[in-house]
């Protein structure tokens, strides 16, 4: 199941995974604890929200004085915009407005604003919020959504997951400072990976691994392996492979890893059950590099280049070591990737002498290893070749 609901939400555009409280708490307070001032004195954007509904405005206006903020800015994308419709759902705060419209909160955006005490209490909190329609749906890609990302200094929200790509490089056309959350895997993407090997972008703090919950629309059907329903009828799954992306410092990505020497790690290690760990410290067919199978396996006595998993950037320490590149399984990476050679349809051979299928056909910029076990190898074009890596590797090595 690993990224499945990720994948199905992208592919049938339900991109309404509301991000819990908690988990927004626990990954700001990184940042506070590492920078105390890191929000102070800014406005902060969060489009692709409805406070009505998510957590991220929530969070941000119960804080707004201790983090110093000046300005807090929501924004809504209308129901009848959305490619997967859900029913229309209005709170009281909304009816109960003198400028609440029946017609408009279908089709038009909202806009939330906090900036000052409106209440007289001597605070500025979730009591505060103004709020009026927008002129149009809401799409950050608008005009409109576009001058508030202009005016911001900070941009936080959860992403479409079917727009990823593109609100990505919508925060990094504008050059703000951001922390959104995204599938572990979107590094791999060639409009991402750059920003990461050169170190304008890097994983967030609080999760690592394990899955993350998140809430779900009524409408949406439960297809995830870990699900719940709460005594209010409120629906949750579980998704894994999520991360904070960020360009925010926080204190963990300068803590060097601790590391032992290959020998130590073939006789330590945890993994020597795991069929990966049969390829470790293998070297590449393609490519002066060997292959750490294990972020924790990275050995302490090579200096050379290897190739580890994209997990590994859970870890990464920009004083400790070096991006070099990456692998992928798409042309588009010819540029920024190392040098890779093309095998054509491989198809493994079993050690009873059975074929199952290979890697995909026609594939660019794979690993391949120049030495493997004897009872499990791959051929292409009726010709031996090494075992080949499925997943994407990034290759970097220890600076000096």
């Amino acid at each position: 199941m690993q990224n499945k609901d990720l994948a199905n939400a992208k592919n049938a555009k339900k991109d309404e995974f509301y991000t819990q409280f908690y988990d927004i708490e626990r990954e700001v307070e990184c940042y506070l604890d590492y920078n105390p001032d890191v929000f102070r004195g800014k406005s902060v954007l969060l489009p692709c929200d409805d406070p009505e509904w998510s957590n991220f405005t929530r969070y941000f206006a119960q804080n707004f004085d201790r983090l110093g903020l000046r300005r807090l800015v929501s924004t809504s994308y209308a129901i009848e915009s959305k490619q997967f419709k859900v029913s229309l759902r209005t709170s009281l705060f909304e009816e109960q407005s003198p400028q609440y419209d029946a017609d408009k909160s279908k089709t038009h955006g909202k806009i939330f604003i906090l900036d000052s005490d409106q209440t007289g209490d001597g605070r500025v909190d979730l009591d505060d919020l103004k709020w009026k329609y927008l002129d149009g749906d809401g799409d950050f890609r608008s005009d409109e959504v576009r001058r508030l990302r202009d005016e911001a200094d900070i941009i936080v929200t959860n992403p479409p997951f079917s727009l990823f790509r593109e609100f990505f490089g919508w925060i990094m056309e504008a050059k703000k400072q951001f922390l959104i959350i995204g599938n572990m895997n979107a590094v791999t993407y060639k409009e991402i990976f750059p920003h990461i090997k050169e170190n304008r972008v890097w994983y967030g703090e609080s999760i690592h691994s394990g899955d993350r919950e998140f809430a779900i629309p009524d409408e949406y059907p439960i297809e995830a392996s870990g699900w719940r329903v709460d005594e209010d009828g409120r629906k949750y799954i579980r998704v894994k492979g999520v991360r904070w992306y960020t360009n925010l410092e926080h204190g963990r990505r300068h803590k060097s890893m601790d590391l032992m020497t290959m020998a130590d790690n073939r006789k330590y290690t945890k993994h020597r059950d795991n069929p990966k760990w049969r390829f470790a410290y293998l070297h590449y067919d393609n490519y002066d590099a060997i292959e750490v199978p294990f972020s924790d396996a990275i050995p302490s006595d090579y200096d050379g280049v290897m190739g580890v998993p994209i997990s590994w950037l859970d870890f990464y320490c920009p004083e400790q070591f070096e991006i070099l590149g990456i692998t992928a399984g798409r042309d588009e990476f010819d540029k920024i990737a190392w040098p890779t050679k093309r095998y054509i349809n491989p198809i493994q051979i079993n050690k009873d002498g059975s074929k199952s299928n290979g890697s995909k056909a026609n594939t660019r910029a794979t690993i391949l290893l120049d030495t493997i076990p004897d009872d499990i190898y791959y051929i292409a074009d009726n010709a031996v070749c090494p075992f080949q890596i499925s997943y994407a590797r990034i290759l970097i090595r220890k600076r000096k």
